[in-house]
């Protein structure tokens, strides 16, 4: 019986040992991952984090990262059908990223980031539907956190892009591919102020607010904004 007992006891006690030096593992992949993400060498450290999902296939915060290194490559490639292919992996993490991390405000926001990476190479008919599904991305991530400056960002975008679309297109494109939601350029410019104001160091929120005044004929404004924008460091991808 102490024999049965003490070999319980071993076999316990090697199965934490095991998950101990899993999650070291885990930790030293990630933060040697960390290190090649922040020179946005994605092709270095997408197989560290692809090892560590292995182990942690749920982890939100590992999942959009691995997102974000397929958004990376997408820039990087120069076939459309190489584009939307690795857009449709990174949407696939973000998807997971996000069921996974239902109070992660990133994991939230990983859809619709990676969705509005794909609109510009998407067929007509997958862009109209792409819309509200990075509208309720955004709207989740904003629950989680409404200090997300990226999440502001990305709203103001879709606000001015959708404020763009012509009546006469909007009723063409209802007519074929479905309804198509509606944004205010009013909007879109608070929501990118709003941006701004929680950080005010990311060249993209000026560039983007100058996008919306020139669309809002505000010229002066527009070039304003985005001169400040392309004076700032470029410290993204």
């Amino acid at each position: 019986m102490k024999s049965l007992i003490y070999r319980l006891f071993a076999t316990a006690a090697l199965l934490l040992v095991d998950v101990g030096f899993a999650a070291e593992s885990v930790d030293t992949l990630v933060e040697k991952g960390k290190a090649f993400e922040r020179k946005f060498q994605a092709k270095d450290a997408l197989p560290l984090y692809l090892s560590a999902e292995k182990v942690e296939p749920k982890n939100p915060e590992l999942l959009v990262r691995i997102a974000r290194q397929y958004r990376y490559l997408m820039t990087d490639a120069s076939a459309r059908r190489e584009t939307l292919r690795l857009g449709h992996i990174a949407l696939d993490y973000s998807t997971r990223a996000a069921a996974c991390g239902p109070k992660d405000c990133d994991a939230q926001l990983a859809p619709a980031i990676t969705l509005g990476k794909m609109l510009p190479y998407m067929p007509t008919k997958e862009q109209v539907s792409a819309s509200p599904r990075i509208k309720e991305s955004v709207d989740k991530a904003l629950g989680v956190d409404s200090h997300n400056d990226t999440a502001w960002h990305v709203l103001g975008r879709w606000n001015r892009v959708l404020a763009e679309v012509s009546s006469a297109k909007r009723f063409v494109a209802g007519l074929i591919y479905g309804q198509l939601p509606k944004g205010s350029i009013e909007e879109a410019e608070q929501d990118m102020k709003k941006a701004i104001a929680i950080n005010p160091h990311r060249l993209m929120h000026y560039i983007e607010l100058g996008r919306i005044y020139a669309q809002m004929g505000r010229k002066e404004e527009a070039r304003q904004f985005i001169n400040k924008g392309l004076a700032m460091p470029d410290t993204e991808k």
